[in-house]
């Protein structure tokens, strides 16, 4: 049988949006004794979503930690949001996780939503289980909810209990192993029952099932049910300990977290089953033997505190005043949500906030030990962006300090300077998750700041060659300005870029003067006819003529932007939009929803295909405008429950006419206008 760990450990609440985490969190305290009465999420009371944006919006935006024990055992909950925009939250915190309760909706329509945590969980072998929450509303089947689960699990199921209903309602439950019932006494433990005999051959059949979904994984186990023994308590026990911690079964329990029903079940599954740090640390790539090590997986910049650090420690003791990588923090902190109170150490489990530790970033190894040889989940790829700026011009320098660090705090935030538009962008995961950026820059730097839409970097080309002539030539006193010269401009092939030629001869245009002819047409490249950026042409200089005393290298740059002014018109000046090659993940079943959306954007489709290792997934692969790009996630998501996705990179430029071009050009003259 296994042995249940001594240990602090760890359990991190997850799943889809809305599917009672929070409210799970404050029942798992009151529970425990680390709260007297429970708070509320409608009224900002609960220990998780202690933030100001998570409050005003109802909903978790980071991972809450909240430290308790039960029973003796020392355990810290890391309340995970369930919003797929804030997800890389959610995979950092399980790297540290014990294991993970997967909290869902007993909705079997609702189960799709679970597929990519149930995903993720599977390829770090991190143990877990499910929790069917809410099932105080009628007509909940557990049945067919399980079901639905079990479609987007590549994990075997396990009921570990039957529910009792009277009516339409599910009164209490059957423990599968002890074959106890119980009832459910809303606000307290539920009470030991006599099991009703209507009860009993379901209650035997799904016991059954149970034993053998362990038996495929034990010789001994399926010899006894061979042989028609029963087989002992502690040995199913053991078993369904063995397996959870081996990520071979998922088991599944039910309640509710608002009536507090099936709680305390939980609690024991967790108290029993799950395996302590010493799994974990060996999961992570870390040995058990050496120097003291934890690992940092969230990071947070807090008004009051400065910058906290929460680890969990893998290895060895950490000590108040000690130093952690040539740093000494500024305490060592046990978190309950929001509240934070000093601990003179910390030890093997345990999950502490250490502060200011300045250099430290989320995923480090602390310590003078070994790093993991297991790697952090990668930054998500970027998928919405707002071109962001200060309110007040002043704050320009400190906007970029405060976006600094909140990207440090958030993997999954970046920001660029755009090259072709010169805006500052801030990219993230939808758009509430850059919302919730913009709160955290209000709230704790102070900074009001806008966001917009970004500008398409539109290019713009040509499709005649013309030849020009640029004359310039002042006199005003003493030396004038002279610079005369002659220009073919031609189109190149696309993504040639820029080419700049001479087949000067006779010395008509000095040698000295050839480069600032280059220079001046680079210049107006910046802004050709249709006021966007030109690529792809070419131009040579042919001819020109000088003055010994008046030329200069001015004059003969300005020579060429006068050629190039009045050149580029009668080249056939042409509109290029961004193109990008975009490929949308998304189950089976919205494969055509997919494909209509990219139908609906101007896209191109250009075929699908299984997903590689997801079971019931598809890629469509597609050319779409950057144009058409800004609120693809928000329309993706909301036509595939929230879990279809996508990636991006920059293809090649296209043309683009009609009357969608000549709107782009009136707005990009009405802008340059208004500068």
């Amino acid at each position: 049988m296994t042995t249940k760990s001594t240990l602090p450990r760890v359990a991190a609440l997850v799943g889809p949006y809305s599917s009672g985490k929070t409210t799970l969190l404050e029942s798992l305290l009151l529970a425990t004794g680390a709260i007297q009465r429970k708070g509320s999420v409608s009224e900002g009371s609960s220990v998780g979503d202690a933030s100001q944006e998570a409050r005003q919006r109802l909903m978790s935006t980071e991972v809450n930690v909240a430290a308790t024990s039960y029973l003796d055992d020392r355990w810290t909950f890391l309340d995970c949001p369930g919003s797929i925009e804030f997800q890389q939250e959610t995979y950092n915190a399980l790297m540290v996780a014990d294991t993970a309760v997967v909290v869902v909706e007993p909705e079997p329509g609702r189960a799709v939503m679970v597929a990519p945590i149930l995903k993720f969980l599977d390829e770090h072998a991190i143990p877990h289980l499910i929790f069917i929450n809410k099932v105080e509303s009628g007509q909940v089947s557990v049945r067919q909810t399980l079901e639905a689960l079990q479609s987007v699990s590549e994990r075997p199921l396990l009921l570990r209990e039957l529910p009792i209903r009277k009516g339409e309602d599910i009164v209490g439950f059957v423990d599968l192993v002890s074959e106890r019932a119980y009832q459910y006494r809303e606000g307290k433990r539920s009470e030991l029952m006599k099991l009703p005999e209507a009860a009993l051959s379901e209650e035997q059949a799904a016991r059954q099932a149970m034993l053998e979904h362990l038996a495929d994984l034990d010789d001994h186990l399926l010899e006894e049910l061979l042989s028609d023994l029963v087989p002992p308590t502690d040995e199913v026990y053991g078993n369904l300990a063995r397996d959870l911690a081996g990520d071979l079964i998922v088991p599944v329990f039910f309640g509710s977290a608002a009536q507090d029903h099936g709680i305390s079940r939980l609690l024991k599954s967790l108290r029993h089953d799950v395996p302590g740090p010493e799994e974990g640390r060996a999961r992570s790539g870390i040995a058990a033997d050496g120097a003291p090590i934890a690992r940092v997986f969230k990071t947070v910049h807090a008004a009051h505190t400065g910058k906290l650090s929460y680890v969990r420690v893998w290895r060895g003791e950490f000590s108040e005043g000690g130093l952690i990588n040539g740093m000494r923090p500024s305490g060592l902190l046990l978190a309950l949500g929001g509240n934070l109170s000093k601990l003179p150490k910390a030890t093997v489990g345990d999950v502490v906030a250490l502060g200011r530790l300045d250099t430290t970033n989320t995923g480090d190894v602390l310590g003078a030990g070994e790093p993991s040889t297991v790697p952090w989940p990668a930054p998500l790829p970027p998928l919405f962006s707002l071109a962001v700026q200060a309110e007040k011009k002043q704050d320009d320098v400190k906007l970029t300090g405060a976006l600094a660090k909140l990207t440090e705090e958030d993997a999954s935030l970046s920001i660029e300077q755009s090259h072709d538009t010169g805006e500052l962008v801030l990219w993230g995961q939808g758009e509430i998750h850059l919302q919730v950026a913009l709160d955290k820059l209000k709230n704790r730097f102070n900074l009001v700041v806008t966001g917009k839409r970004p500008q398409v970097p539109y290019k713009e080309t040509i499709r005649k060659t013309v030849s020009e002539h640029g004359r310039h030539k002042r006199q005003s006193g003493g030396h004038g300005q002279f610079g005369d010269i002659y220009i073919d401009i031609e189109p190149q092939p696309r993504g040639a870029g820029f080419t700049f030629a001479e087949i000067v001869v006779g010395g008509v245009v000095p040698r000295q003067y050839i480069p600032s002819v280059g220079e001046g047409v680079e210049e107006y490249l910046k802004h050709g006819p249709l006021g966007f950026p030109v690529v792809d042409i070419k131009v040579t200089l042919t001819a020109g003529s000088y003055h010994t005393v008046d030329s200069s290298d001015m004059a003969f740059k300005t020579a060429a932007r006068i050629a190039m002014t009045e050149g580029m018109p009668k080249c056939d000046p042409v509109l290029l939009e961004p193109i990008l090659a975009v490929e949308i993940a998304v189950p089976a079943e919205f494969t055509p929803k997919a494909q209509r959306i990219i139908s609906g954007r101007r896209g191109q489709i250009l075929g699908y295909e299984a997903k590689d290792g997801w079971r019931g997934w598809d890629i469509v692969s597609a050319y779409l405008p950057q144009a058409e790009m800004s609120d693809l996630i928000v329309e993706l998501r909301s036509l595939t429950m929230g879990v279809g996705t996508f990636s991006w990179r920059f293809d090649h430029l296209q043309e683009i006419v009609g009357r969608g071009a000549e709107k782009v050009v009136e707005e990009r003259k009405a802008a340059l206008a208004a500068q």
